[in-house]
């Protein structure tokens, strides 16, 4: 299957609003591209005779990503790291007991974060996991020492890997990985609302008696709280959803309905089984054979939105270079209303995590100097000392 060419550069992002009516605009953020031109900007990549995808952290997720890897092979290897060793060697004997009927040529195997910083896609599942009465703040904190560890220990890393972030608050930790990394921009996104699209694409499918792959509808803005709906953009076929389902289903008890469903189905199956790990290692999987394969996919990923000043999810094309280009999305008074406030707060929270890891560093630079200087001074005693003597 070979989908359509489209121009797959891309350069730093520019957002912006167009009215298109009194009612709403369109949001578009774009990329363009700052290599040059080649002769094969119109023609899909095909994978590399030899691709990898490196899985940092092999937990619930990590490992069902791998799994999902083996049983719908896409790359010749997967890389797992964990600092847990013992669980690593573990996960990676019994996944590749999984290989040995000989319906998949992938590989699994225990790798470094150094191997992990080669590979073509780093899949970073690792994460600290909240405490009771945790605040998420702190959670925030602990996971952010998490990633600049990581980041410290991939370098240096390959200038065309891409970074795909699964573990939580998954929008702030895309937002610091494009910092920590030091990788353009459109290669460095997070699963976002990916999933919680898909959960959305299923409850209507079974509302309007169709297949969820016939369904165009996002879950938009952060993975978490603050996500809304866009309601004025869903269509079934070519069919806007306003005309598929009658005024007396689609009423705002509907609507407030399917979002509760959709913004707490995560949480409802952590309190009975302690982990989501299908459903987002099925997300994850797929969205890296979208950029392997080029596939161009439109969906909604996690990305740094520069004239919201954070990483949220919108709709956009993926490919060989991760973030080819967003795509436009029209939404009406109230969700442009419901974007800027999921905005406002992610920054509220990534202006938070930036002063307590300013001042944690600022108190880790003093706690340094007070420590080097009695040891110069206490030197220097036992060389005066030695002179006496």
């Amino acid at each position: 299957m070979t989908p359509p060419a489209c121009d797959g550069q891309s350069q730093p992002l520019t957002t912006f609003f167009s009215q298109t009516s009194s009612n709403s605009q369109t949001l578009t953020t774009g990329y363009i591209s700052n290599t040059a031109k080649s002769t094969s900007d119109t023609e899909m990549h095909e994978p590399k005779s030899k691709s990898s995808i490196a899985i940092l952290g092999c937990g619930d997720v990590g490992s069902t990503l791998a799994y999902t890897l083996i049983l719908n092979p896409i790359c010749n290897e997967v890389i797992l790291v964990d600092p847990k060793t013992a669980l690593l060697e573990a996960q990676v004997r019994d996944l590749n007991d999984a290989t040995y009927r000989g319906n998949t040529g992938t590989k699994v195997r225990a790798g470094t974060h150094k191997d992990a910083g080669q590979a073509d896609i780093v899949v970073i599942t690792a994460g600290a996991k909240q405490k009771p009465g945790e605040s998420r703040l702190s959670l925030l904190s602990r996971n952010l020492h998490i990633l600049r560890s990581i980041f410290s220990s991939m370098q240096p890393i390959n200038p065309d890997t891409i970074l795909l972030l699964v573990a939580n608050p998954v929008d702030i930790l895309t937002y610091f990985a494009r910092k920590l990394s030091g990788l353009p921009e459109s290669q460095v996104l997070g699963t976002g609302t990916s999933l919680d699209s898909a959960r959305l694409r299923g409850v209507l499918a079974q509302k309007c008696e169709v297949a969820p792959n016939s369904i165009d509808a996002y879950v938009l803005g952060e993975h978490g709280d603050s996500q809304f709906i866009a309601w004025s953009s869903i269509h079934i076929g070519t069919t806007p959803l306003t005309l598929a389902l009658p005024p007396t289903i689609l009423t705002p008890q509907f609507r407030h309905e399917i979002a509760a469903h959709t913004r707490g189905a995560a949480a409802a199956i952590i309190a009975s089984k302690g982990c989501t790990a299908y459903g987002i290692g099925n997300i994850a999987a797929s969205i890296c054979k979208y950029i392997l394969y080029d596939i161009r996919c439109v969906r909604p990923i996690s990305f740094y939105q520069p004239e919201l000043g954070c990483s949220l999810s919108m709709p956009a094309v993926l490919g060989r270079k991760g973030v080819v280009r967003a795509m436009p999305v029209n939404l009406d008074e109230k969700e442009q209303e419901e974007l800027k406030a999921c905005a406002e707060n992610l920054r509220g929270i990534i202006e938070g995590a930036e002063s307590e890891w300013a001042a944690k560093e600022k108190l880790e630079e003093a706690l340094r100097r007070d420590t080097l200087v009695p040891l110069e001074e206490g030197e220097k005693g036992e060389e005066k000392g030695e002179e006496k003597a």
